[in-house]
């Protein structure tokens, strides 16, 4: 049987560790997929239990010099990140203490007794305090047989330590110690930089998490006891004061209040709750006091899913990450490479000192950084998904995310998606005002009584109007056609128009509303003609205004659903929408979807319903409203929890501007290096002068990730609301 597993892992350094950890996870027999995210700190590997179990996973890890644990909770997490931070900050002062007085000693007082003495007092310190750790990880990588940038710290600041100590005993004429001092600063200062601004990218999902209360109200014995919220069991009574949070999903069974949901669903307008409705965790009760019955506990309550769902999407790998991960594997034996050439070239072939050569050798290994290339693509996915899950876009992987900007054609389906999915009386219409009270009392009654589809709609028509009922009697049900029934004594008759028993107006208006895709039913009364009544799923608010985003961002808009041409035509033309598949099996509309992928079109397909799932599955990327079915949303990528079709362009938004900043921080971690390195080596040297030395390539290094980070973050200034 094959499992799934959240392995924390700490100690990793750059891109380069999380590629080494994975490539040792996918050849071990039974781990069926292993995914290393850098960015976050996390493996997640879906494993074979007959074959191994989570312990030999995290022995594996920990034999790779890397400190593993399985299914740290978020305090855990926070505690380790806060720790991680504490300990960069107090690494970073120690250092600075020996690093500042070690350049000043350096490159201003140059006469000071016993200079070169007090420089290896200073240095030493930094280099074997503060650097132990670039030595572990370097020993590590070179017992796993690749390099990382441990690798690289490690050998140029040692190639530069032990040349200056032969300098302290004359061996040779020039030191380097504060190059050495300050070099080892600014690679934890730039670490620190980037622990900090790392953390602020899964700020979305610790908001999340942090909206489940610790405690519940739980009603027992007829007594008010507060509880832990781990203790609450399905069944349990529980007791919502005002400015409340709820504790878990459940059932109203007393009490009105209006809640909101905003931190859930994004929506902003507090949902009005009475005997019956639903309640999520993690909302707040804003002011009635209720009672509710637990459905949902633990793991299994909305907010705990899309908890899930967004850390599974935060850890899933994008198809241009896979590319980062092949260049960060071959990447740091070729900048060692590139170094041990650099040194030949200026020391025996151009004829340099060996200190000259020696630095611009030490300046290519420490201006090379692959953890901006590790960096660049899990830190805008995480952003993205905690964006997205911030405004009720429920984005399941990375490669959704990343799919969005290739799309270019969006098939709604028409009820739940474009419609409201419920039926509703849209046109009573009568030859006098005054008699329209009592035609609606009629039809009220009678359709009371019925179970036809229409009948709800009818009568919650009337209860909106005030319909009281009439004495009924002698009801029948005429299939095909409608109902009948004698009311306080008077022929009843609600069903389909007749032929030849309308007059010309009303041959008129019953054809109007056929042309709008209403259906048209005629209420007589003592087998007279008083009524037309037209009923309809009318479509959502924003329908219109979503479709016209789409065009506006150049995708094509389609609708398909099971109704004949004439009613499909009038809703798309209400909506916007030019394509329609009309006449549609639910089996079929997978197949439709497929034709227009022949096409070589990149298919979004929007549904809520069972009949939806083949399609949604069948889409490059399915979209489940979330007040659809739990097939529906099981089978497609992206959630919308709102079910606002607005949600759809800003989803396609969302995921073009995360691929923009993935695009930007990729171009700027190669272009950095491609542009670094060849400087570094001193290329520009002889014709211009210019030669970049360790302690200003080590500042470069530092800010190359930072920016790439930052650069990820400002994600949230993208604006995805749509105006009206």
């Amino acid at each position: 049987m094959v499992k799934k597993v959240e392995i924390n892992i700490d100690g990793m350094h750059c891109g380069s560790c999380a590629t080494l950890i994975s490539r040792a996870l996918t050849k071990t027999p039974g781990v069926v997929t292993a995914n290393v995210n850098y960015a976050s700190r996390k493996a997640r590997v879906e494993f074979d239990e007959s074959q191994l179990d989570e312990q030999r996973l995290v022995d594996l890890i920990a034999s790779k010099g890397y400190a593993a644990k399985v299914g740290v909770d978020p305090d855990t997490e926070r505690l380790v990140r806060e720790k991680e931070i504490s300990d960069l900050k107090i690494s970073l002062i120690f250092s600075a203490l020996f690093a500042v007085p070690a350049l000043l000693l350096g490159m201003v007082f140059m006469d000071v007794p016993y200079r070169v003495l007090l420089l290896f007092l200073l240095a030493t310190p930094v280099q074997f305090v503060v650097g132990k750790n670039f030595y572990l990880g370097a020993w590590s990588a070179l017992q796993n047989r690749i390099g990382t940038m441990d690798t690289l710290i490690t050998v140029g600041t040692s190639a530069a330590y032990f040349y200056s100590v032969a300098a302290m005993f004359g061996l040779v004429t020039e030191q380097y110690f504060e190059t050495v001092a300050v070099l080892i600063t600014l690679v934890i200062l730039g670490k620190y930089l980037e622990a900090v601004t790392k953390g602020r990218t899964s700020d979305a999902i610790r908001q999340l998490m942090g909206l489940t209360p610790k405690v519940a109200t739980v009603v027992r014995d007829g007594r008010e006891i507060e509880i832990p919220i781990e203790a609450v069991m399905v069944g349990d009574l529980l007791l919502v004061k005002p400015g409340e949070r709820v504790p878990v999903d459940g059932t109203v069974v007393a009490g009105e209040s209006a809640v909101d949901e905003s931190m859930i669903t994004g929506e902003s307008i507090p949902v009005e709750k009475a005997v019956g409705s639903t309640v999520i965790g993690g909302t707040i009760n804003k002011n009635g006091m209720i009672r509710f019955e637990a459905t949902r506990v633990g793991t299994d309550t909305v907010l705990s899913q899309i908890v899930r769902l967004v850390e599974d999407a935060q850890g899933s790998k994008a198809d241009i990450q896979r590319f980062a991960d092949r260049i960060s594997g071959i990447f740091v034996p070729v900048v060692i490479g590139i170094s041990v050439l650099t040194f030949i070239a200026w020391y025996f072939v151009l004829g340099m000192s060996f200190p000259f050569a020696l630095m611009v050798a030490v300046a290519v290994l420490v201006v090379a950084c692959p953890c901006a290339l590790g960096l660049a693509t899990p830190t805008s996915i995480m952003v993205g998904t905690g964006i997205g899950a911030q405004k009720g876009i429920l984005i399941k992987s990375a490669e959704s995310l990343e799919m969005m900007h290739r799309v270019n054609a969006v098939v709604f389906d028409k009820t739940g998606t474009i419609t409201e999915g419920k039926p509703r009386v849209t046109d009573f219409l009568t030859g006098s005002e005054d008699e329209v009270p009592a035609l609606i009392g009629y039809a009220y009654t009678v359709e009371r009584n019925s179970e036809h589809p229409l009948a709800d709609a009818i009568t919650g028509y009337g209860r909106e109007h005030g319909a009281n009922p009439g004495e009924i009697s002698e009801f029948r049900a005429i299939p095909g056609f409608g109902v009948a029934a004698t009311v306080d004594g008077r022929s009843i008759y609600l069903g389909k128009p007749e032929r030849g028993v309308l007059d010309a107006e009303m041959e008129a208006r019953v054809g109007r509303l056929q042309d709008e895709g209403k259906t048209a039913m005629i209420l007589k009364v003592d087998d007279v003609p008083r009524a037309i009544i037209g009923v309809a799923d009318t479509i959502k608010a924003t329908s219109a205004r979503a479709v016209e985003e789409l065009k506006r961002l150049g995708i094509e808009t389609w609708m398909i659903t099971g109704d004949n041409e004439k009613t499909a035509r009038a809703i798309a033309r209400i909506a916007g929408i030019e394509n329609v598949f009309a006449e549609v099996l639910p089996q079929d509309k997978a197949e439709y979807v497929k034709r227009l992928q022949e096409k070589g079109l990149k298919v979004v397909m929007v549904g809520d319903g069972i009949n939806d799932a083949p399609a949604l599955a069948q889409a490059d990327i399915g979209v489940a409203m979330g007040s659809g079915t739990d097939v529906a949303m099981e089978a497609g990528s992206v959630v919308l929890m709102r079910s606002d079709p607005l949600d759809v362009p800003q989803a396609i938004r969302l995921g073009r501007a995360t691929i923009r900043k993935i695009r930007q921080n990729m171009a700027w971690a190669l272009v950095y290096n491609i542009i670094g390195i060849p400087i570094a080596a001193g290329l520009l040297y002889p014709s211009y002068g210019i030669l970049l030395s360790p302690i200003i390539a080590g500042g470069a290094m530092a800010l190359s990730s930072v920016s790439v980070v930052t650069n990820a973050l400002t994600l949230r200034w993208v604006k995805l609301q749509v105006t009206p």
